[in-house]
């Protein structure tokens, strides 16, 4: 299950993952469109930023897959491997899990209107605002399981020695 699980947050990561390249097309595209043809530049930005949103969203966990996020771990890493998971996944169960159990919890009713209303876009009338919001739930969503498969992530062989 725990495999299975993984596995499934991979695949959502690397389909997140490709949306640095719309993002990166429409970017450029929207001076063009907006100085030479006078014409969806709006649309293009509107597109981008949803893109962008569920990119960013998807990045707190790409990070932390990578073991890239700044750590402040200037006495930590002196420490057996075994303390320095213990101290990992004790902060994981009191710091991160209920942060993203929190951003779900306070965020839901204002997300679930904008999703039930179609949200537009303010600027443009255009629909999909929604999606921006939604790209919260996406993230705490991909926290929250990320967290628990850290947790339960059984020692390696290095730290059962240590």
């Amino acid at each position: 299950m725990r495999a299975r699980l993984d596995h499934w947050v991979e695949n959502i990561l690397t389909l997140f993952d490709t949306l640095a390249l719309p993002v990166i097309g429409l970017l450029f595209l929207q001076w063009p469109l907006r100085d030479l043809v006078q014409a969806g530049s709006r649309e293009a930005n509107d597109l981008r930023q949803i893109c962008f949103a569920l990119l960013i969203a998807s990045s707190i966990t790409r990070a932390t897959r990578a073991q890239a996020h700044l750590k402040s771990d200037l006495l930590a890493r002196h420490l057996p491997a075994s303390v320095q998971s213990l101290l990992h996944k004790t902060g994981l169960m009191l710091g991160l899990l209920p942060w993203a159990c929190f951003i779900l919890w306070a965020g839901w009713p204002s997300i679930a209107q904008s999703v039930l209303q179609q949200e537009r876009f303010a600027e443009t009338g255009h629909s999909g605002y929604f999606l921006i919001k939604g790209a919260l739930v996406v993230m705490a969503l991909l926290i929250l399981v990320q967290g628990v498969l850290d947790v339960t992530k059984p020692p390696s062989r290095s730290q059962e020695h240590s």
